[in-house]
């Protein structure tokens, strides 16, 4: 008889905060594809370690879906990434406030890898400085320069992409 491990508890993390974790896997992968597989690949590596965790599993979780962005990002050669539209579970909001958060998603996706990974840590999961640099396995003050940066660049995105519709929202005002 094969031995068979206790995985109390997983099925009501995965139904109550699944939707909430592939969001999440959508911002750091770029696709719901991507998305799905690095969520499946972390709760691989949560049930592998799932006695041995005592505490938070879905932080666990979390942490390891971080972590196995950055070392896909590693891994491969810079390409153009295109991130897909993330609705937050239990939100739902105007046309207005999808726009922007559709242009605030791509604006992401030009950021590179670390900085898009500070920057969901931060203000998409709300996590704090100290907390983001745990999860990182990094100093605070890495944190507070690499969201610095990014929403710096952030901004120089944003901008010039304002410019750029400008002439075109000008031109039909006249």
């Amino acid at each position: 008889m094969r031995w068979r491990q206790n995985f109390d508890g997983l099925d009501t993390l995965v139904v109550e905060r699944g939707d909430a974790l592939l969001a999440t896997a959508v911002l750091l992968t770029g696709s719901r594809a991507a998305a799905e597989d690095l969520l499946q690949a972390g709760l691989e590596r949560l049930m592998r370690r799932w006695n041995r965790i005592h505490g938070d599993k879905e932080g666990y979780l979390r942490r390891t879906m971080y972590h196995l962005a950055v070392d896909q990002w590693r891994s491969r050669r810079r390409r153009p990434e295109v991130l897909v539209s993330v609705e937050p579970p239990g939100r739902s909001d105007g046309t207005d406030a999808l726009h922007l958060r559709q242009a605030l998603v791509q604006a992401l996706a030009t950021l590179p890898p670390r900085q898009r990974t500070v920057l969901v840590l931060r203000y998409w999961e709300q996590l704090s400085e100290a907390e983001a640099a745990e999860t990182l396995g990094c100093s605070i003050g890495t944190i507070k320069s690499t969201a610095s940066r990014g929403l710096s660049r952030l901004r120089e995105v944003m901008a010039a992409w304002a410019v750029d519709d400008a002439p075109a929202l000008n031109g039909a005002a006249r």
